[in-house]
């Protein structure tokens, strides 16, 4: 029987044309770089979700939620729990601000997009990363 997916959201940060990216200390995606983000609490919305991890993993306040995307993550063979629907939205940070690594982030980088492209990631995530390197290719 399918499993249903659990809630989840990330973050897209942007500063002078690099992407904000933790490496995950923990399943699902553990060791791989991704947006900040998680799996929502109880009775949060998904821009309230994308906001609150990407504080408790970065220390940045974000803001004005935008959505990009949304991915459903099928399961990963043998992680329990491990099927998401996710939204990942694009946010505002304070510029004067800086990222620390924390909760489940093992570090946190400011990344150019052909930077991420060489780096472990899921496939999700690359794939937003592609979409944001067109958009802005068009924007100049």
């Amino acid at each position: 029987m399918p499993s249903q997916p659990r809630l989840a959201s990330s973050a897209i940060v942007e500063r002078d044309g690099r992407i904000l990216l933790v490496r995950r200390m923990n399943p699902p995606a553990a060791d791989l770089f991704a947006f900040p983000g998680g799996r929502a609490e109880p009775g949060e919305t998904p821009e309230e979700t994308a906001i609150r991890e990407l504080l408790e993993e970065t220390g940045l306040q974000g803001r004005n939620p935008r959505l990009f995307e949304e991915v459903e993550l099928l399961p990963e063979e043998g992680v329990p729990g491990s099927h998401f629907l996710l939204s990942v939205f694009c946010l505002d940070a304070d510029a004067e601000t800086s990222a620390q690594a924390d909760s489940d982030a093992a570090e946190a980088g400011w990344f150019l997009p052909e930077e991420i492209y060489a780096l472990p990631v899921p496939p999700s995530v690359r794939a937003c990363v592609e979409r944001l390197a067109a958009e802005w290719e068009k924007r100049r």
